[in-house]
């Protein structure tokens, strides 16, 4: 498991062990490293609203990131493997894995090793492959292609930023959600798919990805930027706001039929799992900020991310996207962020790469008009239900 952090931890980790595996985490926080060489094993807390409860995960240690030997001889005898490193994080590390590939081939190993990619990056699959094989031979990269695969994944579980409170002063304590479901392509396999509890295998997988980015992680944002407006501090709290929670569903549900329409399946899924997260937002136990949701406007704004890329899903299987103008419109108010000195404008062209004379531009902006008028977000709700029973 190259990445000892939350995601590491409190999801994919916890089903490995599970599933029988010995777990060796790699991460170069030595006190989570050395912690878990002395205890071989780390608490994770199930947070609910109705109570708590706890699973031990065992057989677990720790290796150290920047041992590139003892690194590489783990990836040479894995049977499988997982990334929860970060998308900033990856590049540094595809040099340990080229090394540890090496080794096994080295060593006769023709066994697959499958590489299940849990990072929040659309094409994860094609970066990691290329930054890799930078590093093989012609003939190493046949045996890459053959041998490995690079399997991406949907990261559904919520894990919060842990709290003192949550840790309870110890490093390897991790809080999350109850929802414990890891879903992977099923396509992206070499050889057999090894056996994780809790693992799902879909194809196509593309579906799975738009639906964690529009759905999960774009209600996620609208909540948050609506939150804001209003003056939340915590998620659940701008979730069980009235106001807020019919725009967001209502968002939610039109990024939904959109997915529904452009990949043919059952609309009747998509939306029992808009129900579902909408559950799963009013979790009060998670303490998941309005902040921590919200920040990183450049990368949460940019044409194919959770809101501008949601909002061109429902333009192309014509849905109307209104909510999501909304939206967008919310989060140009998002402050403090690195880009709240922008003026929309500029953030709308610069970033979301809008042109001026496009619906979408105009639409956001008319939104954003509304918002900053008395009772904004009670105004959009009005305006949003308008526009959806004329459409």
């Amino acid at each position: 498991m190259y990445g000892a952090g939350n995601i590491g931890r409190g999801f994919i980790g916890q089903l490995l062990s599970q599933s029988g595996y010995q777990v060796a985490f790699i991460d170069v926080n030595q006190t989570v490293i050395s912690a878990l060489n002395e205890r071989k094993s780390y608490p994770v807390e199930i947070l609910e609203n109705e109570a708590n409860s706890e699973v031990l995960v065992e057989n677990v240690y720790g290796v150290d990131g920047m041992d590139v030997d003892a690194v590489a001889d783990e990836i040479r005898r894995a049977d499988v493997m997982a990334t929860a490193v970060g998308v900033n994080v990856l590049p540094r590390i595809v040099g340990n894995i080229a090394k540890g590939l090496k080794a096994r081939w080295d060593e006769g190993n023709e066994t697959p090793l499958n590489i299940i990619i849990c990072e929040n990056l659309i094409g994860a699959d094609s970066f990691l492959r290329e930054k890799i094989c930078e590093l093989l031979s012609a003939d190493e990269v046949e045996k890459f292609d053959s041998r490995v695969g690079l399997v991406e994944a949907s990261i559904g579980r919520m894990v919060p930023i842990q709290t003192p409170e949550m840790t309870k002063n110890d490093p390897l304590r991790v809080c999350v959600e109850p929802f414990c479901n890891l879903i992977v392509d099923r396509d992206a396999f070499r050889g057999e798919i090894p056996p994780v509890v809790n693992m799902s295998a879909y194809a196509p997988f593309q579906l799975y990805i738009e639906r964690k980015l529009y759905v999960h992680n774009m209600g996620h944002s609208m909540t948050a930027y609506l939150g804001q407006l209003k003056g939340y501090e915590y998620i659940w709290q701008a979730i069980e706001d009235p106001e807020i929670e019919t725009i967001v569903q209502r968002g939610m549900t039109a990024t939904a039929l959109a997915l529904s329409l452009r990949y043919n399946v059952p609309f009747k899924d998509l939306y029992e799992h808009v129900e579902d997260l909408l559950y799963r937002f009013t979790n009060r136990k998670l303490g998941d900020t309005v902040f921590r949701v919200g920040r990183d406007l450049p990368r949460k704004l940019s044409p194919d991310d959770r809101l501008i890329g949601a909002i061109r899903a429902c333009l192309e299987t014509g849905v109307n996207p209104a909510p999501l103008y909304a939206a967008v419109a919310a989060a140009l108010r998002f402050a403090p962020d690195e880009t709240s000195e922008k003026p929309a404008s500029e953030i709308l062209t610069e970033i979301s790469k809008l042109s001026v004379d496009s619906e979408e531009y105009q639409q956001i902006m008319r939104y954003a008009e509304l918002l900053d008028g008395e009772n904004g977000v009670a105004t959009v709700r009005a305006a949003i239900k308008r526009s959806m029973s004329q459409y």
